[in-house]
Protein backbone atom coordinates (compact mmCIF):
# COMPACT_ATOMS: atom_id res chain seq x y z
CA UNK A 1 0.00 0.00 0.00
CA UNK A 2 2.67 2.20 0.90
CA UNK A 3 4.27 1.67 -2.59
CA UNK A 4 0.94 2.70 -4.49
CA UNK A 5 0.76 5.98 -2.39
CA UNK A 6 4.52 6.45 -3.02
CA UNK A 7 3.99 6.05 -6.88
CA UNK A 8 1.00 8.20 -6.77
CA UNK A 9 2.51 10.87 -4.86
CA UNK A 10 4.86 11.12 -7.61
CA UNK A 11 2.98 10.94 -10.72
CA UNK A 12 0.78 13.49 -9.13
CA UNK A 13 4.17 15.66 -8.28
CA UNK A 14 5.22 15.50 -11.37
CA UNK A 15 1.92 16.65 -13.72
CA UNK A 16 2.46 19.29 -11.33
CA UNK A 17 5.77 20.72 -11.07
CA UNK A 18 7.48 19.22 -14.60
CA UNK A 19 4.29 19.39 -16.82
CA UNK A 20 5.85 21.12 -20.11
CA UNK A 21 4.13 21.79 -23.65
CA UNK A 22 5.11 18.66 -24.86
CA UNK A 23 3.82 17.05 -21.95
CA UNK A 24 0.75 18.55 -22.32
CA UNK A 25 0.80 18.16 -26.47
CA UNK A 26 1.26 14.30 -25.37
CA UNK A 27 -1.42 13.82 -22.93
CA UNK A 28 -3.93 15.57 -25.71
CA UNK A 29 -2.75 13.45 -28.34
CA UNK A 30 -3.44 10.23 -26.16
CA UNK A 31 -6.81 11.55 -25.35
CA UNK A 32 -7.92 11.90 -28.83
CA UNK A 33 -6.70 8.25 -29.79
CA UNK A 34 -8.34 7.02 -26.73
CA UNK A 35 -11.51 8.84 -27.59
CA UNK A 36 -11.40 7.92 -31.10
CA UNK A 37 -10.63 3.98 -29.87
CA UNK A 38 -13.89 4.04 -27.30
CA UNK A 39 -16.34 5.31 -30.28
CA UNK A 40 -14.96 2.69 -32.76
CA UNK A 41 -15.44 0.16 -30.27
CA UNK A 42 -18.94 1.28 -29.32
CA UNK A 43 -21.78 -0.57 -29.91
CA UNK A 44 -19.81 -3.26 -31.51
CA UNK A 45 -19.11 -7.32 -30.31
CA UNK A 46 -15.03 -5.95 -29.21
CA UNK A 47 -16.45 -3.32 -26.60
CA UNK A 48 -17.46 -6.56 -24.17
CA UNK A 49 -13.65 -7.15 -24.88
CA UNK A 50 -12.16 -3.93 -24.02
CA UNK A 51 -14.02 -3.83 -20.58
CA UNK A 52 -12.18 -7.65 -20.28
CA UNK A 53 -9.06 -6.24 -20.79
CA UNK A 54 -9.92 -3.70 -18.21
CA UNK A 55 -11.70 -5.77 -15.66
CA UNK A 56 -7.95 -8.30 -16.38
CA UNK A 57 -5.92 -4.80 -15.61
CA UNK A 58 -7.65 -4.51 -12.50
CA UNK A 59 -7.23 -7.83 -11.16
CA UNK A 60 -3.71 -7.59 -12.01
CA UNK A 61 -3.64 -4.86 -9.44
CA UNK A 62 -5.43 -5.92 -6.77
CA UNK A 63 -3.64 -9.42 -6.84
CA UNK A 64 -0.26 -7.51 -6.64
CA UNK A 65 -1.50 -5.68 -3.83
CA UNK A 66 -2.63 -8.26 -2.08
CA UNK A 67 0.22 -10.07 -2.54
CA UNK A 68 -0.98 -13.21 -4.60
CA UNK A 69 2.21 -14.15 -6.09
CA UNK A 70 1.04 -17.22 -8.39
CA UNK A 71 -2.26 -15.15 -9.95
CA UNK A 72 0.18 -12.32 -10.47
CA UNK A 73 2.61 -13.99 -12.19
CA UNK A 74 -0.09 -16.00 -14.69
CA UNK A 75 -1.79 -12.60 -15.51
CA UNK A 76 1.61 -10.49 -15.80
CA UNK A 77 2.49 -13.11 -18.61
CA UNK A 78 -0.71 -12.60 -20.12
CA UNK A 79 0.01 -8.86 -20.31
CA UNK A 80 3.15 -8.79 -21.34
CA UNK A 81 2.28 -10.70 -24.99
CA UNK A 82 -0.66 -8.09 -24.91
CA UNK A 83 0.49 -6.58 -28.07
CA UNK A 84 -0.13 -9.63 -30.12
CA UNK A 85 -3.31 -10.47 -28.36
CA UNK A 86 -4.59 -7.32 -28.99
CA UNK A 87 -3.80 -7.59 -32.93
CA UNK A 88 -5.64 -10.66 -32.90
CA UNK A 89 -9.02 -9.16 -30.68
CA UNK A 90 -9.60 -6.12 -32.14
CA UNK A 91 -8.40 -6.76 -35.95
CA UNK A 92 -11.63 -5.94 -37.23
CA UNK A 93 -11.23 -2.76 -35.66
CA UNK A 94 -7.93 -2.08 -36.42
CA UNK A 95 -8.93 -2.54 -40.04
CA UNK A 96 -11.40 -0.01 -39.71
CA UNK A 97 -9.94 2.65 -38.20
CA UNK A 98 -6.90 2.42 -40.63
CA UNK A 99 -9.43 2.71 -43.80
CA UNK A 100 -10.44 6.07 -42.15
CA UNK A 101 -7.62 7.38 -41.68
CA UNK A 102 -6.82 6.29 -45.44
CA UNK A 103 -9.99 8.43 -45.78
CA UNK A 104 -8.78 11.60 -45.65
CA UNK A 105 -8.75 14.48 -48.43
CA UNK A 106 -5.64 14.64 -47.91
CA UNK A 107 -4.59 11.45 -49.26
CA UNK A 108 -7.64 10.91 -51.60
CA UNK A 109 -8.55 12.78 -54.40
CA UNK A 110 -12.08 11.78 -54.04
CA UNK A 111 -14.40 9.60 -56.12
CA UNK A 112 -14.97 10.02 -59.71
CA UNK A 113 -17.87 12.07 -60.55
CA UNK A 114 -19.21 13.67 -63.78
CA UNK A 115 -17.68 17.08 -63.94
CA UNK A 116 -20.45 18.44 -66.69
CA UNK A 117 -23.96 19.71 -64.95
CA UNK A 118 -26.52 18.35 -67.38
CA UNK A 119 -24.76 14.97 -66.97
CA UNK A 120 -25.24 14.66 -63.15
CA UNK A 121 -28.73 16.56 -63.35
CA UNK A 122 -29.52 13.26 -65.91
CA UNK A 123 -28.09 10.84 -63.62
CA UNK A 124 -29.89 11.80 -60.60
CA UNK A 125 -33.09 12.14 -62.77
CA UNK A 126 -32.24 8.49 -63.51
CA UNK A 127 -31.85 6.67 -60.56
CA UNK A 128 -34.62 8.67 -58.55
CA UNK A 129 -36.78 7.38 -61.84
CA UNK A 130 -35.93 3.67 -61.24
CA UNK A 131 -35.82 4.06 -57.26
CA UNK A 132 -39.46 5.07 -57.77
CA UNK A 133 -40.19 2.46 -60.36
CA UNK A 134 -39.13 -0.56 -57.82
CA UNK A 135 -40.68 1.24 -54.77
CA UNK A 136 -43.72 0.86 -56.72
CA UNK A 137 -43.48 -2.72 -58.16
CA UNK A 138 -42.13 -3.67 -54.48
CA UNK A 139 -38.96 -4.91 -56.06
CA UNK A 140 -36.12 -5.36 -54.06
CA UNK A 141 -33.17 -3.33 -54.82
CA UNK A 142 -29.47 -2.38 -53.37
CA UNK A 143 -27.22 0.64 -55.09
CA UNK A 144 -24.13 1.43 -53.63
CA UNK A 145 -22.13 4.21 -54.70
CA UNK A 146 -18.80 4.40 -53.83
CA UNK A 147 -17.31 7.52 -52.81
CA UNK A 148 -13.85 8.25 -50.75
CA UNK A 149 -13.27 4.62 -50.02
CA UNK A 150 -12.08 2.34 -52.80
CA UNK A 151 -14.80 -0.52 -53.08
CA UNK A 152 -12.98 -3.11 -56.13
CA UNK A 153 -12.57 -6.05 -53.22
CA UNK A 154 -16.78 -5.50 -53.52
CA UNK A 155 -16.58 -5.11 -57.44
CA UNK A 156 -14.29 -8.07 -57.86
CA UNK A 157 -17.18 -10.06 -55.93
CA UNK A 158 -19.94 -9.41 -58.71
CA UNK A 159 -20.27 -9.07 -62.52
CA UNK A 160 -18.60 -6.50 -63.96
CA UNK A 161 -20.45 -4.32 -66.50
CA UNK A 162 -18.85 -1.02 -67.08
CA UNK A 163 -21.89 0.51 -68.25
CA UNK A 164 -23.72 3.85 -68.45
CA UNK A 165 -26.41 4.66 -65.71
CA UNK A 166 -29.80 4.55 -67.04
CA UNK A 167 -33.36 3.61 -65.47
CA UNK A 168 -34.15 0.98 -67.59
CA UNK A 169 -30.30 -0.85 -67.37
CA UNK A 170 -31.31 -0.44 -62.90
CA UNK A 171 -34.49 -1.89 -63.47
CA UNK A 172 -34.02 -4.27 -65.66
CA UNK A 173 -30.82 -6.29 -63.38
CA UNK A 174 -33.09 -6.36 -59.99
CA UNK A 175 -36.34 -7.62 -62.15
CA UNK A 176 -36.89 -10.80 -60.33
CA UNK A 177 -35.46 -14.13 -61.85
CA UNK A 178 -32.88 -12.94 -63.92
CA UNK A 179 -29.49 -13.50 -63.76
CA UNK A 180 -27.95 -10.13 -61.91
CA UNK A 181 -31.29 -9.39 -59.53
CA UNK A 182 -29.90 -11.09 -56.58
CA UNK A 183 -27.08 -8.87 -55.15
CA UNK A 184 -25.93 -5.41 -55.24
CA UNK A 185 -25.21 -2.77 -57.74
CA UNK A 186 -22.23 -0.87 -57.44
CA UNK A 187 -21.85 2.53 -58.89
CA UNK A 188 -18.84 4.70 -59.34
CA UNK A 189 -18.82 8.04 -60.41
CA UNK A 190 -20.85 8.01 -63.79
CA UNK A 191 -20.56 4.26 -64.19
CA UNK A 192 -22.52 1.26 -63.54
CA UNK A 193 -18.92 -0.91 -62.45
CA UNK A 194 -20.98 -4.20 -61.52
CA UNK A 195 -23.94 -5.98 -60.60
CA UNK A 196 -24.84 -9.29 -58.10
CA UNK A 197 -22.03 -7.87 -55.74
CA UNK A 198 -22.16 -9.32 -52.25
CA UNK A 199 -21.51 -7.08 -49.20
CA UNK A 200 -20.62 -7.84 -45.65
CA UNK A 201 -23.49 -8.00 -43.32
CA UNK A 202 -23.77 -5.75 -40.40
CA UNK A 203 -22.56 -6.64 -36.91
CA UNK A 204 -24.30 -4.43 -34.81
CA UNK A 205 -26.73 -5.32 -32.25
CA UNK A 206 -29.32 -2.90 -32.27
CA UNK A 207 -30.56 -3.70 -35.64
CA UNK A 208 -34.27 -4.35 -35.90
CA UNK A 209 -35.15 -7.86 -36.17
CA UNK A 210 -38.14 -6.73 -39.01
CA UNK A 211 -34.70 -5.77 -41.51
CA UNK A 212 -33.79 -8.56 -44.39
CA UNK A 213 -30.40 -9.70 -45.03
CA UNK A 214 -30.68 -6.47 -47.83
CA UNK A 215 -30.85 -3.57 -45.19
CA UNK A 216 -28.61 -6.26 -42.81
CA UNK A 217 -25.85 -5.70 -46.42
CA UNK A 218 -26.49 -2.03 -46.76
CA UNK A 219 -25.67 -1.37 -43.26
CA UNK A 220 -22.67 -3.70 -43.16
CA UNK A 221 -20.80 -1.69 -46.25
CA UNK A 222 -21.82 1.33 -44.66
CA UNK A 223 -20.37 0.18 -41.84
CA UNK A 224 -16.51 -0.52 -43.30
CA UNK A 225 -16.76 2.46 -45.84
CA UNK A 226 -17.87 5.81 -46.52
CA UNK A 227 -20.17 4.79 -49.02
CA UNK A 228 -23.93 5.55 -50.02
CA UNK A 229 -26.52 2.54 -49.97
CA UNK A 230 -29.90 3.25 -51.03
CA UNK A 231 -32.35 0.49 -50.89
CA UNK A 232 -35.65 -0.40 -51.61
CA UNK A 233 -37.81 -3.23 -49.55
CA UNK A 234 -39.30 -6.59 -51.59
CA UNK A 235 -41.65 -7.04 -48.73
CA UNK A 236 -43.33 -3.25 -48.70
CA UNK A 237 -41.42 -0.90 -51.29
CA UNK A 238 -39.93 0.88 -48.93
CA UNK A 239 -36.71 3.05 -49.89
CA UNK A 240 -34.01 3.39 -47.33
CA UNK A 241 -30.48 4.72 -47.25
CA UNK A 242 -27.89 3.44 -45.14
CA UNK A 243 -24.64 5.78 -44.42
CA UNK A 244 -21.77 5.43 -41.74
CA UNK A 245 -23.90 2.48 -40.18
CA UNK A 246 -27.14 4.14 -40.14
CA UNK A 247 -30.41 3.67 -41.69
CA UNK A 248 -32.22 6.08 -42.58
CA UNK A 249 -36.33 5.22 -43.73
CA UNK A 250 -38.72 5.74 -44.97
CA UNK A 251 -37.32 7.83 -48.08
CA UNK A 252 -39.38 10.09 -50.42
CA UNK A 253 -38.55 11.45 -53.91
CA UNK A 254 -37.57 14.90 -52.39
CA UNK A 255 -35.01 12.98 -50.14
CA UNK A 256 -33.17 10.73 -53.06
CA UNK A 257 -33.14 14.08 -55.14
CA UNK A 258 -31.19 15.90 -52.13
CA UNK A 259 -28.95 12.37 -51.27
CA UNK A 260 -28.30 12.05 -54.95
CA UNK A 261 -26.93 15.78 -55.13
CA UNK A 262 -24.98 15.77 -52.27
CA UNK A 263 -23.17 13.07 -53.84
CA UNK A 264 -23.02 13.91 -57.52
CA UNK A 265 -22.46 17.96 -56.26
CA UNK A 266 -20.64 17.99 -52.87
CA UNK A 267 -17.07 18.26 -54.91
CA UNK A 268 -17.99 20.04 -57.61
CA UNK A 269 -16.64 23.96 -58.79
CA UNK A 270 -18.76 26.93 -57.08
CA UNK A 271 -19.18 27.82 -60.92
CA UNK A 272 -21.31 24.84 -61.57
CA UNK A 273 -23.09 25.58 -58.48
CA UNK A 274 -23.94 29.34 -59.51
CA UNK A 275 -24.85 27.67 -62.87
CA UNK A 276 -27.27 25.53 -61.34
CA UNK A 277 -29.44 28.42 -59.63
CA UNK A 278 -29.13 30.12 -62.52
CA UNK A 279 -30.86 27.54 -64.37
CA UNK A 280 -33.41 27.04 -62.17
CA UNK A 281 -34.34 30.72 -61.74
CA UNK A 282 -34.72 31.27 -65.46
CA UNK A 283 -36.94 28.20 -65.29
CA UNK A 284 -38.62 29.36 -62.85
CA UNK A 285 -39.25 32.90 -64.73
CA UNK A 286 -39.80 31.25 -67.91
CA UNK A 287 -42.78 29.01 -66.42
CA UNK A 288 -44.36 32.47 -64.85
CA UNK A 289 -44.41 34.11 -67.75
CA UNK A 290 -45.95 31.73 -69.87
CA UNK A 291 -48.63 31.43 -67.59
Amino acid sequence: MNDVMTTTNNMVWNLTHRLGLVDVLDIVIMAVILYELLILLRRTRSSALLKGAFLLLLIVALSNLLGLTSLNWLLTSILNNGAVVLVVLFQPEIRKGLEKMGRSTLLNKGAERPADLDQQERIVSEIVQTMLDLSRRKVGALICFERMTGLQDVIDTGTRLDAEISAPLLENIFEPNTPLHDGAVLIRGERVEAAACILPLTEARGVSRELGTRHRAGIGLSENSDAVVLIVSEETGTMSMARGGVLNRPLNEEDLHRILEEIYTQETSWILSIMKRFRKDRKEDLNASAS
